[in-house]
């Protein structure tokens, strides 16, 4: 049976403070500027703001678990888990979605998938180097 936490390893805190930071600061823009943004971005300032006060407690809570000595399993795979439906939803918004975001909208909308995306890889790498017992070598740390 695997441990109920993990080793916190220098790649596994990069990849949930580097998320709590991103998600921060994008639900801290979100939350202050949804009503000037949505123009350039062509998406609807309820939609911007409401993304933006998801954000911030997801923020707090991946803070919290990068922050700990060892964190709970569940608790990155939980990140994990919400990183992977953030990028579907955020796919499925410009596929599907009941608005055209402007060409900028479009971008933020993508990169913020991609960036979101990144996260959850480096997170589920970190989970899986930390089953096998590896630690993982970062350069950035």
């Amino acid at each position: 049976m695997p441990a109920r936490t993990l080793i916190r390893t220098p790649f596994l805190r990069l990849a949930l403070l580097g998320d709590a930071a991103a998600s921060g600061a994008t639900g801290l823009l979100l939350v202050t500027a949804a009503e000037p943004l949505a123009p350039w971005l062509g998406l609807p300032t309820t939609l911007l703001h409401g993304a933006g006060l998801v954000l911030l407690p997801y923020a707090a809570f991946v803070a919290w678990a990068g922050t700990r000595d060892r964190p709970p399993r569940w608790a990155v795979r939980a990140a994990i888990v919400i990183n992977l439906l953030w990028a579907a939803d955020s796919a499925l918004l410009l596929a599907a979605g009941p608005m055209s975001p402007a060409a900028l909208g479009i971008a933020f909308v993508l990169a913020q998938a991609l960036v979101v995306l990144g996260f959850a890889v480096m997170q589920w790498s970190a989970l899986r180097r930390a089953k096998a017992g590896v630690t993982p070598v970062c350069a950035l740390a």
